[in-house]
């Protein structure tokens, strides 16, 4: 019996161990789930508010995933969801944010186009963003030395005249005979030396050629001579000689001079030579204007005989044109009027300086000629050209194709050289025939852009800004 209740109290024991370790197990399990519905709650109620705060979009879809933790306390991947989406919506704000930054940084770009413009009023585009409104700010086409070489931009100062398209006569370009220089020694010469080319450009006061023989030494030893007794009979008083042995020693000295200058040789040469009798027998052949070498017929060792003419030298920086008009043609010219001068592309304003007054016997036409600035040397005698005549019932100034190009909305255009660069000018094309037109709306005396303009408008198109100045 003893034996039993030790049993009996052993087993109440065990099991009383038992609830008790099952009890301990059931109150570890409830605390797990009270603290898991306290994290749950907080969860709900503060990540919302949180997310609503930090995004004003709607987060009804992060609410509903929290109130779903909340009835399953033992969701732990749920709840590891929602705050994944939480973060993913933080990256979301983080990146609008910089994508606000970048569009700032766009407007800060936009400020300035480039080209010196700058953007001066911004509207909502209706998406949070500054789109740009360009106010408008005319400049001109600046370029530099190398662009303007390589588009090879011509500008002609142009004043309004009188011109007709029909009215043309042809034409010949000549030189300017008041700007060229026939090379012709008054005496036999030989050539010793050459210094130059044909079709070279030289300086006034350059050597050209080095001349010499026995007439050239004969004229510059009867100068010396006639030089010094010159010098000898001046000096003495006047009882000792009479006037007119005076008289002669000083023509004879003068017209041994005149000799060595229709030679051409310089007043510093001849100088040189009277303090020098030793150089006799050659001199050199100096230029006597700028321009280039033409007709050059010298050759080493050649006689050439007095008066032939060894080589001109022509300034082609001005021309003449000669043109043959017919009576009618005639009547509507006068001198001192102007004209235009084109050969090919290119046009030049002339002024008409003579008439013959004459027609011809064969051709019954009367030649004029006509003085242009030839800039560059671009024309060269001998050339045809196309003479436009004035005509007082049309007004306006000629210009090349070349010189025209069209604006963004397809009028007329040309560009006048001003303080600030090319500016586009947009003109009224009168009449066009020939690749030539009578254009109106040109200041008085304006710089125009008479080749190369369509480099200009390919600078103005892409540049951005469309200028007009009506």
């Amino acid at each position: 019996m003893k034996t039993n209740n030790k049993k009996m109290v052993h087993t109440m024991m065990v099991t009383n161990g038992t609830e008790k370790s099952r009890l301990f197990d059931l109150n570890a399990i409830t605390r797990a789930m009270s603290f898991g519905f306290l994290m749950s709650l907080t969860t709900a109620f503060v990540l919302p508010t949180l997310a609503t705060a930090g995004d004003g979009h709607d987060h009804g879809a992060e609410e509903v995933v929290l109130v779903q933790v909340q009835g399953d306390s033992h969701d732990h991947a749920a709840e590891e969801t929602a705050h994944d989406d939480s973060h993913d919506h933080n990256a979301k704000e983080a990146s609008a944010h910089e994508d606000s930054h970048d569009h700032d940084a766009e407007e800060v770009k936009a400020k300035d186009d480039g080209h010196g413009h700058d953007e001066a009023e911004k509207k909502d585009d209706g998406h949070g963003h500054g789109a740009e409104e360009a106010e408008e700010d005319v400049h001109g086409i600046e370029l530099t030395a190398a662009q303007l070489a390589l588009a090879k931009i011509e500008v002609a100062q142009l004043s309004e005249q009188t011109f007709s398209l029909e009215d043309v006569a042809t034409a010949t370009i000549v030189v300017d005979r008041d700007r060229t220089v026939t090379i012709a020694p008054q005496v036999d010469v030989r050539v010793l030396k050459r210094n130059v080319v044909p079709g070279q450009e030289v300086n006034k006061g350059d050597i050209l050629l080095t001349l010499g023989g026995v007439a050239v030494a004969q004229a510059q030893a009867d100068y010396i001579n006639a030089a010094a007794e010159w010098s000898r009979v001046k000096r003495m008083s006047t009882s000792a000689v009479s006037a007119s042995r005076r008289l002669m020693a000083q023509v004879d000295a003068e017209l041994k001079r005149a000799t060595l200058e229709a030679m051409k040789m310089t007043p510093a040469q001849i100088k040189a030579l009277a303090n020098a009798p030793e150089t006799i027998g050659s001199y050199q052949l100096i230029a006597p204007i700028s321009g280039r070498v033409q007709q050059d017929i010298a050759l080493l060792g050649q006689i050439v005989p007095a008066g032939t003419a060894l080589m001109q030298l022509t300034d082609e920086s001005h021309l003449w044109v000669e043109a043959e008009l017919t009576p009618t043609q005639a009547e509507k010219v006068s001198i001192g009027s102007k004209t235009v001068v084109k050969v090919g592309d290119k046009s030049m304003e002339g002024t008409i300086i003579g008439r013959s007054h004459e027609l011809d016997s064969v051709t019954r036409t009367e030649q004029i000629l006509v003085a242009f600035e030839n800039a560059g040397h671009v024309l060269h005698a001998g050339q045809f050209a196309e003479l436009y005549l004035p005509d007082a019932s049309k007004g306006g100034v000629i210009l090349p194709d070349s010189a025209l190009t069209r604006s963004s909305d397809g009028h007329w255009q040309v560009f006048i050289e001003g303080a600030e660069g090319f500016e586009a000018l947009e003109i009224e094309v009168v009449e066009r025939q020939r690749g030539m037109n009578l254009v109106r709306g040109l200041e008085k005396d304006a710089q125009v852009v008479v080749s190369g303009a369509f480099f200009l408008a390919s600078e103005q198109a892409k540049s951005g800004f469309d200028i007009h100045n009506h």
